[in-house]
């Protein structure tokens, strides 16, 4: 794994920020150190196709563990993002102009590593008219022609700045899940997520489902930025009324102490009481747990909301 990014000249926005103190991250928080053969093949099958993977450019702390199993989540469009989100550890800048031959190497390694389900996410590209839609459309069609059993995750941007008919370009893609992460409660965005809209995040994932309701939504939030029990259960609410079927929670961890601060470490019972919450509102799946990620165990969580929807088609 590379070292995690400090601030430079590519970040001048996190470099003047004030220094934010690490707490020590409690035993539950702490995994152990990437080792093994899976792990260096994966990561060799990345490296020779040239792809970027944001289990490397967040600092994701499952990555050994994700590697070691030949699963790696595809960030395309490059490594520098146009947001400058201040929990996240992707380099902020001008991005370098769309790889065309980029999809067919996303593809190749999906082939090579020989995945049943793939997460593909992405960098904010306010720099491109669609945001990147076609590249996101052009990379699920490559793989579904390499691989066409591998069902397909993506994890988006939000569209907010793109040309009208971005969301539409994806969907009719046919990607077999669609993931769009809240990331915070709504009244952290200004200093969590400024360059964003919580309304606008929420009716994107809603639109997905009124463009095709077979579709599969995803979403996720982090806890421990300084949001309170009410306010993760109105987040949870407001998915359930945008229809979403699965939801994620997981720590937020700080990259560097340039980043957001962590509020405080949310124990595993309180984790327990938020996923028995979620159940409880008629998610078909949910995934909350310290280490949870949006792609972490992703093909198995996929193959659970399948079989948690059929037997609800059953019972109706």
């Amino acid at each position: 794994m590379r070292d995690l990014k400090i601030p430079d000249q590519r970040h001048p926005e996190k470099a003047h920020r004030p220094d934010n103190a690490q707490p020590k991250k409690p035993d539950w928080i702490r995994v152990k150190a990437p080792t093994g053969q899976a792990y260096m093949d994966t990561r060799r099958i990345m490296r020779e196709n040239k792809l970027v993977t944001v289990c490397e450019e967040a600092g994701c702390p499952n990555a050994g563990e994700c590697w070691s199993q030949g699963h790696a989540t595809m960030m395309i469009m490059g490594e520098i993002c146009t947001r400058g989100c201040t929990f996240c550890n992707v380099a902020t800048g001008r991005p370098d102009a769309l790889d065309v031959f980029e999809p067919g190497r996303v593809a190749d390694a999906v082939d090579k590593l020989g995945l049943n389900h793939v997460v593909i996410t992405s960098v904010d590209r306010d720099d491109l008219d669609d945001g990147g839609a076609e590249h996101f459309a052009m990379t699920i069609r490559a793989v579904r022609r390499k691989s066409p059993g591998t069902t397909i995750e993506i994890l988006t941007p939000d569209f907010l700045k793109s040309k009208p008919g971005a969301l539409e370009t994806v969907v009719e893609a046919r990607p077999d899940v669609f993931n769009h992460n809240l990331e915070t409660v709504p009244g952290l965005y200004p200093t969590v997520r400024p360059g964003a809209r919580y309304f606008h995040s929420l009716r994107l994932l809603q639109r997905v489902k009124e463009l095709d309701p077979g579709m599969f939504t995803k979403s996720g939030i982090m806890v421990g930025l300084g949001e309170d029990r009410q306010s993760v259960h109105q987040v949870m609410d407001d998915m359930r009324a945008a229809d979403v079927d699965f939801l994620t929670i997981g720590q937020y961890l700080q990259p560097t102490p340039k980043h957001h601060r962590v509020d405080r470490f949310v124990t595993p019972d309180e984790f327990a009481a938020y996923e028995k919450t979620a159940r409880g509102k008629g998610f078909l799946m949910v995934s909350a747990t310290p280490l949870t990620r949006s792609s972490y165990h992703a093909g198995d969580d996929f193959a659970r909301m399948r079989d948690a929807r059929a037997a609800k088609l059953g019972r109706a």
